[in-house]
């Protein structure tokens, strides 16, 4: 049965007591948890900030929710190791669930640009990856201009599901992580291949746009594997 926490203000520590909670009582994957009134009620916050953190969760596929069936985990919660918060390993694994979905997206829409984009479309890309790499090599916050690459590459595709499904991806995590692990540059050490990737699909050179895209996404994903095996 879950214990009650005292209250706590609105914010990053609901899921953290969220979490306290669900481990505390030994819930694991199949396991129900309580309404959504209750849990507000033992938290000491409104129903509405739980709703948005369980919904948020269900995108990120640590929980399943189906209305009348209340809500499930899907992920195992619990703590591995003594080094890493759990909110923290429950971020990683988070993360590594979006990026195992968005990188065939991103590969595929760099691919498509390579071979759809007009002319217009090819000058915009080199300027937008120029604009990302001065802001970059100023050391300041690249990324509103990394957005802004992207979009201009999910545009050059012709097909606007691209830049939906991938937008879709990042608010799921970005619901409740805006800087994953205290890192709000994650992914920071790919921005340098972003210059070739864009100059290839420039060039119209799809092997080597796909292939850079494919290393872009090896550095995120071994970023996150770092943190979770700096916690064990």
């Amino acid at each position: 049965m879950l214990n009650h926490i005292k209250p706590l203000v609105a914010g990053r520590d609901v899921l953290d007591a969220l979490v306290e909670l669900i481990e505390a009582a030994k819930l694991t994957v199949g396991d129900k948890l309580p309404p959504e009134v209750e849990l507000a009620r033992r938290l000491g916050v409104g129903r509405s900030k739980i709703r948005e953190a369980l919904n948020a969760w269900q995108k990120m596929g640590i929980v399943v929710r189906n209305k009348g069936a209340g809500t499930r985990l899907a992920a195992e919660i619990a703590s591995h190791s003594v080094h890493m918060p759990l909110t923290m390993k429950l971020e990683a694994e988070s993360l590594l669930r979006t990026h195992a979905v968005r990188r065939p997206l991103e590969i595929e829409a760099v691919r498509l640009a390579t071979v759809e984009a007009t002319d217009q479309q090819r000058k915009v890309i080199l300027a937008r990856m120029a604009e990302l790499m001065a802001v970059y090599e100023a050391g300041e916050d690249w990324r509103p201009a990394d957005h802004r690459f992207h979009n201009e590459i999910f545009a050059a595709t012709g097909n606007p599901l691209f830049g939906q499904l991938i937008a879709q991806i990042q608010k799921a995590f970005q619901d409740i992580y805006e800087a994953p692990f205290g890192k709000p540059h994650l992914g920071q050490n790919s921005i340098v291949l972003h210059r070739p990737m864009a100059e290839a699909i420039a060039s119209g050179d799809q092997i080597s746009a796909v292939n850079y895209t494919t290393q872009i996404m090896d550095i995120v994903e071994a970023e996150v594997r770092e943190i979770i095996g700096a916690g064990k």
